[in-house]
């Protein structure tokens, strides 16, 4: 079998004394998508920050494609090739959506996101491409956020709260969007609380309860019931 690109080997990881994540093993294969589903506090966007570097762990507990990244830097992760959509956009204000995507395009790795690719993806960021970031509605900067991420040429992208507080309509043409970003082959792993739309893109699933793993299964066939119990701990 081929080995994961991403694997998550006993991960722990820790905000001062508070413990948010507890021995949490997962993985992801090549040109997979995985949802990770769960309450509020559940441990999701500090799963995903370990991930992508913003918080170091132990170096064995993070492998990607077999080597040790727990204890790298974000922007040691980066190079390597893992994008991290983060929660609530975090562009920067004094830039234009064109200069904002420009950020993530300085990398320099080989891939078939270019500037023109991305407006093509996103026409409104073409016609908007000179305007401040800050402008522009909240989902036309959730389309910067994407468009950045996908200028590294990840092999691995991470988004975090896709859809956290966008109109349905924004949320439906972002989603319509996914199959033409994961399509070439990258892997992705999406955090969403929306559980509908996470298993309606994603080949698995996993939920997470309290820093730990409570449900991992095929998208396509987990029950309700099981769901249910994982994400409230209830039947």
């Amino acid at each position: 079998m081929p080995e994961p690109i991403l694997s998550l080997r006993g991960l722990d990881a820790h905000y001062g004394d508070f413990q948010a994540l507890y021995g949490v093993e997962m993985s992801l294969d090549e040109g997979e998508v995985l949802s990770i589903i769960g309450s509020n506090g559940a441990g999701k966007t500090t799963l995903l920050r370990s991930v992508s570097g913003l918080m170091s762990n132990a170096a064995t507990q993070i492998a990607y494609r077999g080597g040790p990244i727990g204890a790298l830097r974000a922007d040691q992760v980066a190079a390597l090739g893992i994008a991290l959509v983060p929660e609530g956009r975090q562009l920067f204000p004094s830039l234009s959506v064109e200069e904002n995507l420009l950020i993530g395009g300085r990398l320099n790795r080989k891939g078939p996101w270019s500037l023109q690719a991305v407006f093509d993806l996103f026409p409104v960021l073409e016609e908007r491409r000179a305007m401040p970031s800050t402008a522009l509605s909240g989902g036309q900067q959730q389309m910067v956020a994407i468009g950045r991420a996908l200028m590294s040429n990840p092999d691995l992208i991470l988004f975090d709260e896709i859809s956290l507080g966008l109109a349905p309509v924004i949320i439906k043409s972002i989603y319509d969007a996914l199959p033409g970003i994961v399509g070439e082959g990258m892997s992705a792993v999406i955090v969403e609380q929306d559980i509908s739309k996470a298993l309606s893109v994603s080949d698995r699933v996993y939920c997470l309860q309290e820093g730990r793993v409570t449900l991992e299964g095929a998208s396509a066939t987990v029950s309700r019931d099981a769901i249910s119990h994982a994400y409230f701990g209830v039947a």
